[in-house]
């Protein structure tokens, strides 16, 4: 008896990416981070200002910077000038610098009643989410974009963490040094994530004489 092969069928689901801008997301121009930390001053969200601050200046990913406690950058007392975390992707550290604008509204962030007792820096709402979520966050960035005019569908989480060595970048023409602020293992991982094209890296190599 043989049994005839029926046809594969295949559910008919829309594609993740169906109307959405994909691929590098945008860094932020200074003039936008100004922006959006004016709107926030004024606004008084403390917890906003002391996100956006911080994750300028750290470069984190969103994952890491979800999750970080108030020991990570807080000890005796006061905001440490830098800190130093293990990435969760590689598993390596990482270490960043906290400016001074950074640390004082951080401080500020600290003294919210939300704030007390809590052992991370940005605790969730909600009893069983110890701190906020990656989508969370994602959508205050969206936010924050949004409020300076910016298509929010050309930013991403990425592009905070994208503008401080993209600018670093731009200014210096070091990629060592974005390499280590990113916490890359490879420098290929660097040059794809800038988006530096190749004549970009052979002209920097030619302006060194050695």
């Amino acid at each position: 008896m043989t049994i005839a092969n029926l046809a594969a069928i295949r559910a008919c689901r829309p594609a993740w990416n169906n109307g959405r801008v994909v691929g590098q997301k945008r860094p932020l121009m200074p003039k936008h981070v100004w922006a959006i930390r004016l709107r926030l001053e004024i606004a008084e969200n403390h917890r906003d200002l002391a996100l956006f601050n911080l994750v300028i200046d750290s470069k984190l990913r969103g994952c890491d910077l979800v999750k970080l406690k108030v020991a990570d950058i807080y000890a005796s007392g006061q905001v440490k000038e830098r800190a130093s975390i293990i990435q969760s992707k590689t598993r390596r550290p990482v270490r960043f610098e906290i400016t001074e604008g950074t640390r004082k509204s951080i401080l500020r962030w600290m003294e919210e009643p939300l704030m007390v007792g809590s052992e991370f820096l940005w605790p969730g709402r909600f009893h069983e989410r110890l701190h906020i979520s990656t989508r969370q966050y994602a959508r205050l960035v969206r936010e924050w974009v949004k409020s300076v005019g910016l298509d929010p569908t050309s930013y991403g989480t990425h592009s905070m963490r994208r503008t401080k060595v993209a600018h670093i970048y731009r200014k210096t023409g070091n990629l060592r040094a974005v390499q280590l602020l990113l916490g890359h293992t490879k420098m290929d991982s660097t040059v794809r994530y800038l988006g530096v094209e190749l004549e970009d890296a052979l002209a920097i190599a030619e302006a060194e004489e050695i």
